[in-house]
C-alpha cells in the first residue's frame, strides 16, 4: 500500500505537516507521494489529477488530506480502493459548495480538527463524521494545526497501525 498526500489550497507538497507525516510513514516502511496542486484553484481539477496518479499506481491506497486536500482525498476515495482516509480540518460543507461534499468509500476514516478553526468550522467535521461513521479527534488548535504537531504525530501513528491491521499486514 501507498500513502498519497494532498495539501490545502495555499499549501505545498512539502509543507511541515506533510513532511512530518511522511517521515512517520516512511519510518514504518510505507511508500508515499505528495501531489503538487499549486496553481490549481478548482477542487475538481485537483481530484482529477489525484485520480490519474492513483490509477497509474494501482492497488489499494491510503489518502491523507489537509483542508481542501481533505475534500480532494475524500472525493477521490469514491473512485479507488481506499483502505484509510486521514483528514486534517477538511473543507466539507463549505459555503456555496455544500452539494460537492463527498461521500467517502474507505475502510477506516479519521478526522482531526481544531476547536479554534477560523476557516472551516469544526461543526462541519462533526456533521460529516456523524454522517459517515468516521473517527473524529477535536484538538485545541486552529485551522493549520501548527500547535498540534505532536498530537498529529501520535494520532497518525495510531491511524497507520489500524490501517495496517485492517489490510492484514504491514506496508
Amino acid at each position: 500500500m501507498k500513502i498519497w498526500f494532498s495539501h490545502g489550497q495555499d499549501g505545498s507538497p512539502t509543507g511541515d505537516k506533510i513532511q512530518m507525516l511522511a517521515k512517520i510513514a516512511g519510518d514504518r516502511g510505507w511508500q508515499y507521494d505528495s501531489i503538487d496542486y499549486r496553481g490549481m484553484e478548482d477542487p475538481r481539477d485537483r481530484v482529477d489529477k489525484l485520480l490519474i496518479e492513483l490509477r497509474q499506481a494501482g492497488g489499494p491506497v491510503t489518502l491523507v488530506g489537509s483542508s481542501l486536500g481533505g475534500h480532494v482525498a475524500a472525493t477521490a476515495s469514491e473512485d479507488v480502493e481506499c483502505v484509510g482516509l486521514f483528514l486534517l480540518a477538511p473543507a466539507f460543507y463549505y459555503p456555496g459548495y455544500e452539494e460537492h461534499t463527498p461521500a467517502p468509500h474507505a475502510t477506516h476514516i479519521e478526522i482531526i480538527h481544531g476547536w479554534n478553526d477560523d476557516v472551516i468550522p469544526v461543526d462541519n467535521s462533526v456533521r460529516w463524521a456523524r454522517e459517515h461513521a468516521a473517527v473524529l479527534h477535536i484538538v485545541n488548535g486552529g485551522h493549520r494545526l501548527e500547535e498540534n504537531m505532536q498530537e498529529l504525530a501520535t494520532l497518525f501513528t495510531a491511524f497507520l497501525q489500524k490501517v495496517e491491521k485492517l489490510a492484514g499486514s504491514a506496508p
